[in-house]
């Protein structure tokens, strides 16, 4: 909780700015959870500092445009990226010819997931970039019906207890696997809208 109060902190005297700033940093593989950061936003909404439905936008954007910088980073310049000092810490080769074995097995599933995945989403976007298998719309529209669930839940998690940090906290820690269940809600969703339009377009022809 010490990295949520000093960011409260900063984000209290730096406003909407500060935020969007350190979400951008958490999208290029920045050892700064990007969860944390988005309940101190969602915090100092809770405090008075901010305003809670525009601070969800402002994280929102600031979610989406990392992850297209580290996607549009893989697709332009590809295992280049690899002899890059900071890429090279974040992906070594070893861990990339990994990624690349998971995304050719599970693809459109992997980017969708990776969003709740902590420590693996660079990666996975680079990778998503460099394979050239998916084009940059199909990209954004996985990632960004992941953020839709996961963004607002830590933002309003956080300006909810504001006041109240040891719930806070009990929260944070429960979070992630609540995030599982609501991804995997929407995942069956989607799959059950993606088969009936199926089903509509064979019955049309």
């Amino acid at each position: 909780m010490d990295l949520l109060e000093r960011l409260i902190t900063l984000f209290a005297e730096n406003g909407y700015v500060a935020v969007f700033i350190a979400l951008l940093l958490c999208g290029a593989g920045i050892p700064l959870p990007e969860d944390i950061t988005l309940v101190a936003g969602g915090v100092i909404a809770g405090l008075g500092y901010a305003n809670v439905h525009i601070m969800a936008a402002v994280t929102m954007v600031g979610v989406l445009v990392g992850d297209a910088a580290m996607f549009l980073l893989g697709h332009h310049f590809g295992e280049h990226m690899l002899q890059w000092k900071p890429i090279a810490w974040l992906m070594p080769p070893r861990r990339y010819v990994k990624m690349q074995d998971k995304f050719a097995r599970y693809g459109n599933r992997l980017m969708f997931f990776a969003r709740f995945l902590p420590g693996m989403r660079t990666a996975v976007y680079i990778t998503a970039g460099a394979t050239h298998r998916v084009s940059f719309w199909r990209f954004l529209m996985l990632d960004g019906l992941a953020a839709l669930i996961s963004v607002p839940f830590w933002v309003y998690l956080g300006y909810f207890g504001a006041n109240r940090r040891e719930w806070l906290g009990m929260w944070i820690r429960r979070g992630q696997s609540s995030l599982w269940l609501l991804g995997g809600l929407a995942l069956v969703a989607m799959l059950i809208w993606w088969w009936r339009r199926r089903q509509r377009k064979l019955q049309a022809r």
